[in-house]
């Protein structure tokens, strides 16, 4: 159900001064995506933003509805800010206000809550709370979502301010929205709506912000990003694209052509989406610069079970897709989803489905635990399986994962990686190096010569070989430091001093 819009304000009683504001972030990297741009005006208002767990005067939560354990979590959060920040002003907005809006507004009346549909007005009503209007200069947003611009580069839960080494290696750039695709266990549909596309141009000023701003990467991200279509298509059957303003692979292709970006990935996307033109985009124009990593949902490996979650291929398509991708991009990585648990899931079928996991090589693997979502067809399925029998099979898949991890980081050893370093390696401290992802999203630790910080610095390594402080990762020297490049120019590799 559609929550209801926020209220208006009285006029006999104006907002609270907001002189620091917390933002609480669930789900995905869209949500972290959407809730950058909410930081970013509330900073360029002279807002300070809080710590987590720091009282506030504003405070928003984002929520997520992927599953009947993330809406607990969304109302959890709500809870926890209210107790925070009693006399806060609370918005709280995102896909489990959609789907669960009178769920959450019983558990905060005060709260203000803004369903995705209306999540056009949310930088407007935090302009409100703070007072002020839409500055000269502030600039034209996307028509994807009116005035939320789509820049993001976090990839923690919540924003505070001590994190800025993150937000200088890699940028969340939001180009699509909504999914038609109505897997059988999945809310998401509703949550967020059909599929509709940032234009290119508003995708290109979101690119070269992120990049002005000292981001090294770009990670383009969307909900079914593989369907972006440039702002308009024609469809099909169940969302088939028949023809599009623009497509995915072109997008790239234009950033490539108007910006100097130095590192693109995608943070996700269908296999059925991964055609010629991509490869072709991929290994042609993006050659160094699109990265050796996809994403691809596979989510089970019996084909029984895909059919029943209403996934649009079979095992052996899958298989295939991986196949020709990597035929295609040299020392690709692949990684996979997989539902540990999905209803009629016997045990014949996750053993198929695990052995076919392993078939694939895979370089690193998300496991999910099953999790009945109401709504859903597969809530109403028969065949439901037990909860102790999921959190078995998840286990067995976590093992699964990490294995996949080592046995793919150790292919590096010996050889040389590009690596974007992040943070040090225990977070905190310098002296124990640093990590960072190299092109194929492996995490190499290295030390920095001199003590120097590395945040967001692209580096040569050579690796030596598996860490001894975190087996699915690898250590190596720094050989050279490559310089961001100008627009127009390359990126050049500098040696770095002993």
């Amino acid at each position: 159900m559609t929550a209801p819009s926020p209220a208006a304000p009285s006029p006999a009683a104006p907002p609270r001064p907001v002189r620091r504001a917390a933002i609480t972030n669930l789900g995905c990297k869209v949500n972290q995506a959407e809730m950058d741009a909410v930081e970013r005006l509330l900073r360029a208002r002279g807002v300070e933003i809080a710590a987590d767990g720091a009282s506030a005067d504003l405070h928003l939560v984002n929520t997520c509805t992927v599953t009947a354990a993330a809406d607990d979590k969304s109302r959890k959060a709500v809870r926890r800010a209210r107790r925070t920040s009693p006399e806060a002003a609370l918005i709280v907005t995102g896909c489990s206000v959609q789907v669960e809006g009178a769920a959450l507004a019983a558990v905060d009346p005060a709260a203000r809550l803004v369903p995705n549909d209306e999540k056009d007005g949310l930088l407007g009503e935090v302009e409100r709370l703070l007072g002020t209007a839409a500055r000269p200069g502030d600039g034209p947003h996307g028509p994807l979502d009116g005035a939320l611009p789509t820049l993001a580069g976090v990839e923690v839960e919540g924003i505070a301010d001590g994190r800025a080494r993150i937000d200088r290696t890699r940028a969340y750039v939001k180009v699509q929205d909504g999914c038609s695709f109505f897997c059988t266990y999945c809310i998401i549909p509703r949550a967020r709506g059909a599929e509709r596309s940032l234009a290119p141009e508003a995708v290109l000023a979101d690119v070269r912000r992120a990049l002005a701003a000292g981001h090294r990467e770009i990670v383009l991200t969307g909900i079914n990003v593989g369907t972006y279509d440039g702002g308009s298509s024609k469809r099909g059957r169940r969302g088939a694209h028949l023809r599009a303003a623009l497509s995915l692979p072109d997008l790239v292709r234009r950033i490539l052509a108007e910006t100097p970006v130095e590192r693109i990935r995608l943070s996700s996307i269908e296999p059925q989406h991964v055609d010629d033109d991509l490869l072709a985009a991929w290994t042609g124009e993006g050659a160094g610069r699109c990265l050796p990593h996809l994403h691809l949902p596979l989510q089970s490996g019996d084909d029984g079970v895909l059919r029943r979650m209403g996934r649009r291929y079979a095992s052996a398509d899958y298989a295939r897709v991986v196949a020709r991708a990597r035929a295609a991009i040299p020392g690709l990585a692949v990684h996979a989803d997989v539902i540990a648990g999905f209803p009629t899931e016997d045990d014949a079928a996750f053993a198929g489905s695990l052995a076919f996991l392993h078939s694939l090589d895979l370089a690193g693997l998300h496991v999910f635990r099953y999790s009945e979502r109401p709504g859903t067809p597969a809530a109403r399925m028969a065949g439901q399986v037990p909860d102790a029998v999921r959190k078995e099979r998840a286990a067995v898949l976590l093992g699964e994962a990490a294995a996949c991890r080592r046995r793919f980081s150790a292919r590096a050893v010996g050889e040389r990686r590009m690596v974007l370093f992040e943070e040090p390696a225990d977070g905190r401290d310098q002296d124990s190096g640093w990590v960072g992802h190299a092109e194929d999203y492996v995490v190499v630790r290295a030390g920095a010569p001199g003590g120097r910080s590395l945040a967001g610095e692209i580096a040569i390594v050579r690796v030596d070989g598996a860490d001894p402080a975190d087996a699915e990762r690898v250590v190596g020297r720094i050989e050279s430091v490559a310089a961001a490049p100008a627009a127009g120019r390359a990126l050049s590799v500098v040696p770095l001093p002993a």
